[in-house]
């Protein structure tokens, strides 16, 4: 692995302290192993226990690592974390809401069981973890940073798993609350920012395809244009791969935003009326 100085950000610094949910494997992952390198101390919260133990033992020998068996969805077992963490390490200056599910429940009015599960972890989980961590953080007076994990499903829409997009549509809506709030307390040194990959081949997408696609960036490749944001002072952290380049993704996001200020069709960039207006916009964005 390449090694990456940590971000020019006070919450970055050696003998600091992160705490990385979905931890266990990808993004995540590598996250971890970047700022350990750099001297951090790191805990590792997810709940699959076996990947957790052999996340562990992918370490050198002076990294400080600590792991935790959590479910996001629990705001008790996010608290529990909390505790675990503050007594490991005292304050904690570097949150990393990273977990997530794939699930695909299906249709807007269809297994409403299925909605509520998915929702739980990829919104619920990153909500218990700001209630769980922020308050400390805060009181501590110290600078500190969150990273909440988004998706460009939460912004764009594409059709396919509805359940998927409006959950991470309410990440980036909470993250953006976040920010706001966090700036506006006096004295406060906490950040808040959006991780928003592209097609990442993660332990998410390993259970459906078993070698990385040639349109894929590694978890590793986002852990380092994560930490070149963060040192650009960016909010939103728009990650490209090897197929999509920023060009595209800002006319996607633009055309997407169009939909309600020319009054079009919702997702009118897969409705057929408008298909060719669709493709005559994008087709000025560098490939």
């Amino acid at each position: 692995m390449t090694s990456t100085p940590l971000p020019a950000h006070p919450a970055f610094a050696a003998g600091s302290a992160a705490v990385i949910t979905g931890g266990a494997n990808g993004i995540g992952l590598a996250v971890a192993q970047k700022l350990t390198a750099g001297g951090m101390k790191v805990m590792l919260a997810d709940r699959d226990s076996d990947a957790l133990n052999a996340a562990a033992q992918s370490f050198g020998a002076d990294a400080t690592v600590k792991t935790h068996l959590c479910d996001v969805s629990s705001a008790a077992d996010m608290h529990a974390l909390r505790d675990a963490a503050d007594a490991a390490f005292g304050n904690i200056s570097v949150l990393t809401n990273n977990a997530g599910a794939g699930l695909n429940p299906g249709k807007p009015w269809e297994n409403p069981d299925g909605w509520q599960q998915l929702l739980d972890i990829n919104l619920g989980g990153i909500i218990n973890g700001v209630q769980a961590f922020v308050p400390g953080m805060i009181a501590s007076g110290a600078p500190g940073i969150v990273i909440n994990t988004g998706s460009k499903q939460g912004i764009t829409l594409p059709p396919g798993n509805s359940a998927y997009n409006v959950s991470k549509a309410g990440v980036k809506a909470f993250t953006e609350m976040l920010a706001h709030e966090l700036r506006s307390l006096d004295g406060c040194q906490i950040t808040a920012h959006l991780l928003i990959p592209g097609f990442t081949f993660t332990g998410m997408i390993r259970r459906f395809i078993a070698e990385k696609p040639p349109a894929a960036w590694t978890s590793e490749q986002v852990a380092d244009f994560l930490f070149e944001s963060i040192a650009r002072g960016d909010f939103y952290i728009l990650c490209p791969d090897n197929d999509v380049t920023r060009d595209m993704d800002e006319k996607r996001i633009a055309w997407t935003a169009g939909d309600m200020i020319e009054n079009r069709p919702a997702l009118s960039r897969w409705h057929a009326d408008f298909t060719a207006a669709f493709d005559a916009f994008m087709k000025d964005a560098p490939e």
